[in-house]
């Protein structure tokens, strides 16, 4: 049985498992969609992102998700929360990704809002980050429109990167 973390209007997150490693695979694979990350993954490479991301829901309870169809169960991408050590500081990271077919349809807007909600309803952190590839122009807009403002440049990854934040006390109700 598969552990679901949350439900939107069109959506289902849940845990990510071993059997997923060919869905993530055909997006990992897809050059378009990992243009700002640092390269595409084998399946060996997706086992041990499978394996990370599991190892953080046993230790933080929180990672990232396996973003599905609500009335087809297709695999869509991923979204959730992530601890990400920046300037020597825990921080809670909201990423996305998705099927390359995917974007465009408000799938990554609807998860990254449902992510954000689970963090201020279910998480004690002050704020929530999103970093971002200063070429990104796709991601800084959806941070832009789920709330998330432009706070600084970092590096990490050994490459230089927009932190995105959205702070606690940002959320005067839940509207979205």
């Amino acid at each position: 049985m598969k552990k679901i973390i949350l439900t939107t209007d069109r959506l289902v997150l849940r845990e990510m498992y071993r059997e997923d490693v060919d869905h993530l695979l055909e997006m990992f694979q897809d050059p378009e969609v990992m243009k700002y990350y640092s390269g595409l993954k084998n399946r060996e490479e997706t086992r041990k992102w499978i394996e990370w991301t599991r190892e953080n829901y046993g230790k933080y309870g929180v990672g990232l998700w396996i973003v599905e169809g609500k009335s087809t169960g297709e695999f869509l991408g991923q979204c959730g929360l992530v601890l990400q050590k920046v300037d020597g500081n825990m921080e809670i990271e909201l990423g996305y990704l998705l099927k390359r077919c995917q974007w465009g349809k408000g799938i990554a807007l609807e998860a990254a809002r449902a992510c954000k909600h689970y963090w201020y309803e279910k998480m004690t952190a002050e704020r929530v980050i999103s970093l971002i590839d200063p070429l990104n122009d796709r991601s800084a807009k959806l941070a832009a429109r789920i709330g998330m403002k432009y706070e600084k440049r970092i590096r990490k990854w050994e490459k230089e990167l927009d932190l995105y934040s959205f702070y606690r006390s940002d959320f005067t109700h839940i509207q979205e």
